[in-house]
């Protein structure tokens, strides 16, 4: 039980380091994530240099990581939250899961002053049960000029 609580720890820490990587992403690699006799499998990895950088999902141990979704496009943050909920629910649905089997998302704003707007978009997207979230406001940004970044935790 200890083990698996510092798996799953070190799991979600590499999740979060992983956003630091993100401005000098360079290629991805899209790949269907599939069952594989209980190993650990990645989807989307992207490199620098030809190099492994991190993965866009893993899935591992009943649960599927989706790693960091921005919006890389002129709007306000209602738009960038509809496109990155959008997208985590595709990625969910590759990997066998849905938005209503997420138990846990992380919520990062470019301004703290977009959160109820943000709350608009998210609102209900997750079903009856939403999943526990903690939403900050990220000094010097989201990467990539996205108003909202968003990663979650999901069942399979």
């Amino acid at each position: 039980m200890k083990s698996e609580r510092r798996s799953l720890i070190k799991k979600i820490g590499t999740s979060l380091a992983s956003l630091a990587g993100l401005g000098i992403v360079t290629t991805a690699n899209a790949e269907k994530l599939e069952e594989n006799n209980g190993e650990k499998l990645v989807y989307g990895v992207v490199k620098n240099d030809e190099v492994p950088l991190f993965s866009s999902a893993v899935k591992h141990g009943g649960f599927v990581f989706i790693a960091g979704k921005g919006a890389h496009f002129e709007g306000d943050v209602k738009a960038h939250t509809k496109h990155v909920l959008d997208e985590l629910e595709a990625e969910l649905k590759k990997a066998g899961s849905s938005m209503e089997k997420v138990v846990k998302v992380n919520v990062y704003l470019h301004d703290l002053s977009d959160y109820h707007a943000m709350n608009e978009e998210y609102r209900g997207r997750f079903g009856d049960k939403p999943p526990v979230r903690t939403t900050v406001a990220v000094y010097g940004g989201v990467p990539g000029d996205s108003l909202v970044e968003i990663d979650c935790i999901a069942a399979v």
